[in-house]
């Protein structure tokens, strides 16, 4: 009998590989992102010092779509660099977290890019 994979694990296991080659420094920190299936999260993350310098998500009041879907992506997308702009942080590293580029993922990327954040 074959035994179905799970996806969950599937994912933390990307993530673990992707993190060995990528990480954030206090001229170019780490964005990453985490998605629920209630909310999506995003912080850039300072890795050499271990801090958070910046985080957004759908639970957060500026944020008006409170799920876990494209619209609502590019609103977190679009706080977090407006966030990282106060805190004159213009380039990051991308972490998608082991998820596919594709749908929410994307439209977070995307919408961070439109306000100012490169990568």
């Amino acid at each position: 009998m074959v035994s179905k994979t799970d996806r969950k694990l599937e994912r933390e296991r990307r993530h673990k590989r992707v993190r060995t080659k990528i990480s954030g420094t206090t001229e170019r920190p780490r964005l990453c992102m985490y998605r629920s299936n209630t909310n999506i999260y995003a912080q850039i993350i300072d890795d050499t010092q271990g801090k958070t310098l910046a985080q957004a998500s759908t639970m957060d009041k500026e944020v008006k779509t409170k799920h876990s879907n494209k619209e609502a992506a590019k609103e977190v997308g679009a706080l977090i660099a407006k966030r990282a702009e106060e805190k004159k942080i213009k380039t990051v590293v991308f972490d998608r977290s082991g998820y596919i580029y594709h749908g929410v993922v994307k439209e977070l990327a995307e919408a961070a890019r439109e306000g100012g954040l490169e990568f």
